[in-house]
This record gives C-alpha cells, structure tokens and sequence, in this order.
C-alpha cells in the first residue's frame, strides 16, 4: 500500500469513526433549555449546573439559551429557532403567556416534545401543548407558608411582590393570605424592585398598618431592602417574617432568628428533571408519562443526586412539583454546603 494510499485509508476509518460518533449523539438526543433569565442572574446558575449533570448522566448533548438582557421578544426568537434546529426536545418557561405562546407553537407543531418549568401554571403549559410542567405550585407554595403562619398565631401580614408584572407572583399573597384568613388584596403591595424604593414602600405600610404580625417577600430582591426596614424600625426579629428563595443575607436572617424560613422552590429539580424526562422517554420509545417518571424516580444516578443535595420532587399524575421546601434554622447547614451549586 502507497503512503497516499495509507492516508487516504487512515482518512476514510476517521471519517467513519466521526460519522458513527455523531449517529451516536443523535440517537442520545439532543435538547436545549431556553430561560428568561438575562446573563446577570446568577439564581439561574443552579439551573445551568443541573442541565449539564442531566446530560452526562443520561448521555445526552443539552444546550442552555437566554435572552442576554431578559428580552422576552428575544426569548420568542430563541425558542423559534430551537424549532427551527430540530432538537429532540425543548424545554422552557413560561414568562408570559401571550408573547411565547406563538413560538412556542412552532415547537409543538413539529412534534418536538415541550416541557415548561419555573414560571407558569400547569393549566397554562397544558394550553401551550407541553407534555409537563416542573415548578413550584405557587398558591399552594404561598398557602404552605400562611399556614406556619397561623399556627404562630399570624393573622395579619405585607406581602411584598417586587415583580408585580408577572400575574403568577400574586398567587403566592393570596395563598398565604387565604391560609390565615386574611385580606389579599389589602395586605399586598406593589414594591417594584428599586431597593430603596422596596425599603421606603415597606417602611411606610407598616407605619400606616402598626397592627402588622408578619411580612411574606416574594425573593432576595424584596427581603434585603425589606430587612433594612424591620431593622430602622426596631422590628427585626420582633415580626413574623418568610421569604420565598435564598440568599447569603436571607440565610443570615435564618440563622439569627430574623426569618423564620426561606420558601426553596428547588431550582436544581427545574433543570435536571425535564432533561430526564425526555431522555427516558426517547430511551424506553414511551409517551406514557407515569411509567417515565417512575422509570426516572428508580433510576440509581438520578436518586443518588437527589438524596445527596437534599432534594424532594413531587411526582404527580403528570406534573412534577419542584416546591416548597421550607429551609429553617434546621435544614439551612445542608442547604448552604450546596448553595449556588445544587441548592
């Protein structure tokens, strides 16, 4: 054999080898989750951590996209051109159902399975075509919390919303507030997320509202301006307070007794769960969802995540609940060994 005849020969096996390397990723599968979130949100950090461990451990290629500014017509095209791409499957939130509902059409339209995570409603991902939705049930989320509150003897509460825009967010004030029997829309405001305007806004109801048992925040962005106020006023530690999500600083107020638990809507379950879901599901050929999810809660790798980063998924008939975890005094050392990674 020529030396040109060897290269040619050594080409061709590369060449093969290439080919059936990429038969074999195809036939693994390839998704991509599309989020909301702008590049300077680091909460999503989770998210992308639990995408990437998804994909290794079920041997699946998995890309992560977002709108680097937050841009919601943007997030519209990214989810046109995943359609556009052929993914195996899709996977996405739902941070507003009117603008996303036409692109993600092209999605369903071509038969590429759709789940929805994190924001939304199953109802609204149900409307949308997807075959789940993994989030955190945000009403039973907020009534959970009202419900610790009125065995504290809360009847009366702020509910701080710092992201009014988005519909769902009320659903958690009127949770708690239903839970201790209190007036929703009464007992919410509208902080928008300037921190000292949160500050100045929480300061002046509480003023106003001097019988005032407890403060519910809806996340870091309203707590910390919302601990600034309790604490000018000489409240901190004296009213009941809860937030939803973490933070170092939300972490501290749980530790000293200032929060009496942070609402964990488990964001690692968001990213990790859907990736899956559909792996399972192309693996096992089977759109029969409850044997999928009992086929994922066996699966060894799977568990073993779960139990080590102190994580419970609610598996439902078709929808799988990523929250609430409530994180106190008690659970928050497992929690901040895993925060900003798995937590």
């Amino acid at each position: 054999m020529t030396q040109f005849t060897r290269r040619r020969a050594a080409l061709g096996t590369l060449a093969l080898a290439a080919l059936l390397a990429t038969g074999a990723a195809q036939a693994a599968g390839k998704y991509v989750l599309i989020s909301h979130a702008p590049d300077s949100d680091s909460w999503w950090n989770t998210i992308k951590n639990a995408v990437k461990q998804a994909g290794e451990d079920y041997g699946v290629t998995v890309d992560y996209r977002n709108p680097p500014n937050g841009d919601l017509a943007d997030m519209a095209r990214l989810i046109e051109q995943a359609a556009a791409q052929g993914y195996d499957g899709v996977v996405t939130t739902i941070a507003d159902f009117n603008v996303l509902q036409g692109a993600l059409k092209k999605v369903t339209d071509k038969k590429i399975p759709l789940i929805t995570i994190n924001s939304g409603t199953p109802e609204q991902s149900e409307k949308l075509g997807a075959i789940m939705h993994v989030g955190q049930p945000e009403y039973e989320a907020g009534k959970g919390a009202g419900e610790r509150a009125k065995a504290a003897g809360v009847k009366s509460f702020l509910c701080v919303n710092h992201y009014a825009t988005n519909p769902a967010s009320f659903e958690r004030c009127r949770g708690f507030a239903e839970a201790i029997g209190a007036d929703f829309k009464k007992s919410t405001i509208d902080a928008g997320d300037d921190p000292t305007g949160i500050e100045s806004k929480v300061s002046a109801y509480l003023r106003q509202n001097a019988g005032t048992q407890a403060v519910l925040t809806l996340g870091p962005t309203s707590a910390h301006p919302t601990l600034k106020a309790l604490e000018k006023a000489g409240l901190k530690g004296k009213i009941w307070f809860a937030t939803f999500d973490l933070s170092d600083e939300i972490g501290r107020g749980i530790k000293d007794g200032a929060i009496q638990f942070g609402i964990d809507q488990q964001p690692y379950l968001q990213g990790y769960i859907p990736i899956a879901v559909m792996a399972t599901m192309k693996e096992m050929k089977s759109n029969d969802l409850k044997k999928v999810s009992d086929a994922v809660k066996a699966n060894a790798k799977t568990k073993a995540r779960f139990d080590e980063y102190g994580l419970a998924p609610a598996y439902g008939a078709r929808h799988i609940g990523s929250g609430p975890g409530f994180v106190t005094k008690e659970t928050l050392p497992k929690v901040e060994k895993y925060a900003g990674q798995y937590r």
